[in-house]
């Protein structure tokens, strides 16, 4: 390896490293961040409000349309009706633009909504650690503005029934 070659590998790990956010994802209990972000169409989505409906997942994922974001979201996909008659509202959320975000929703027939934070001001509020412009894959249940479970290493092909499970096991509590 040449001098050159070897100071534009440095310079790209410094770039990673300055360039990687480390955040502490907020804690079951807690009031949920009531943040407004742009959806896939470009309309601001207040989550506020969303939070008025009952149960509402957010899950984060890094880049729409990669393999493990695609799984993630068919997952949800698949058992969106399941998640509708138990009265979850689903938000998925990637740094990426509302024209990606739309992409993906169509290319996939994603029944929900996708989140826009392309400046990242969702990602920051719920403490999810990125590096660059890639979100940490997340996931965050919500019951009344509170934040009522957590999974900060989301599955890909099973996200739905980790939240299922959660739901059954509320049931028996």
């Amino acid at each position: 390896m040449n001098l050159k070659t070897l100071f534009t590998v440095a310079a790209g790990v410094g770039t990673a490293l300055v360039n990687s956010v480390s955040g502490e994802p907020i804690e079951v209990g807690v009031a949920a961040p009531t943040v407004t972000v742009p959806d896939q169409d470009g309309n601001s989505v207040d989550l506020g409000k969303a939070y008025e409906s009952g149960l509402v997942l957010i899950y984060f994922y890094p880049k729409a349309d990669t393999p493990g974001c695609t799984a993630q979201a068919c997952s949800l996909r698949d058992s969106y009706e399941e998640l509708q008659d138990r009265g979850v509202l689903i938000y998925g959320v990637s740094m990426d633009t509302p024209a990606e975000q739309k992409e993906f929703k169509e290319k996939y027939h994603l029944p929900f909504t996708l989140l826009a934070d392309s400046d990242g001001k969702l990602v920051e509020a719920f403490g999810v650690p990125r590096r660059g412009r890639f979100a940490s894959r997340q996931a965050f249940l919500i019951e009344d503005g509170k934040v009522i479970w957590r999974d900060t290493s989301a599955s890909t092909a099973k996200q739905a029934a980790d939240v299922l499970t959660v739901l059954d096991e509320r049931k028996t509590d």
